[in-house]
């Protein structure tokens, strides 16, 4: 099993209620089992326009590699109305309706066309930070949480 750490985000068709599925979904996948979920996050979109966002991050542990994890994400995002991953390039940064990324996967670098693990712009967003530091605070220091102290984030519940 590998643990992996994943971020989700919704600002359409009540992206609360979105967000929160997601969280059960993810639980649900083969392979998979839902370990820790952190609260919800409400904040305004970044480099982009838009509704307000809800965000939180999940901690699971899957024996699915990287690419079949990405792909059952997908599959999750496209059930609740994302556009097609062949689509995304034209849609940056748009409102959605849900978005799921992997931020973490085990100690893995990954480097490709369609993933890169790391997530790269992590460490530079409030939105992901501060709930991963909910459920594990062992990889986010408050200096890096302190980086990012003028994002407005606030806690939904």
């Amino acid at each position: 099993m590998v643990t992996a750490y994943l971020a989700l985000g919704s600002n359409l068709d009540n992206p609360a209620q979105q967000v929160q599925a997601a969280r059960l979904a993810l639980g649900g996948i083969l392979q998979t089992r839902l370990i820790a979920a952190s609260s919800l996050y409400k904040s305004k979109p970044v480099d982009a326009s838009g509704d307000d966002y809800v965000n939180a991050v999940v901690k699971i542990e899957t024996k699915l590699n990287a690419y079949a994890l990405l792909a059952e994400m997908q599959q999750l995002e496209r059930q609740a109305g994302r556009a097609l991953p062949a689509d995304r390039v034209h849609l940056h940064n748009a409102p959605r309706t849900l978005d799921l990324d992997i931020l973490l996967y085990g100690d893995a670098r990954i480097e490709s066309a369609t993933l890169t693990v790391p997530h790269p712009r992590m460490w530079s967003r409030a939105f992901v930070l501060l709930p991963l530091h909910e459920i594990a605070p062992e990889l986010v220091s408050a200096e890096q949480l302190a980086v990012l102290s003028a994002q407005v984030i606030s806690r939904l519940n």
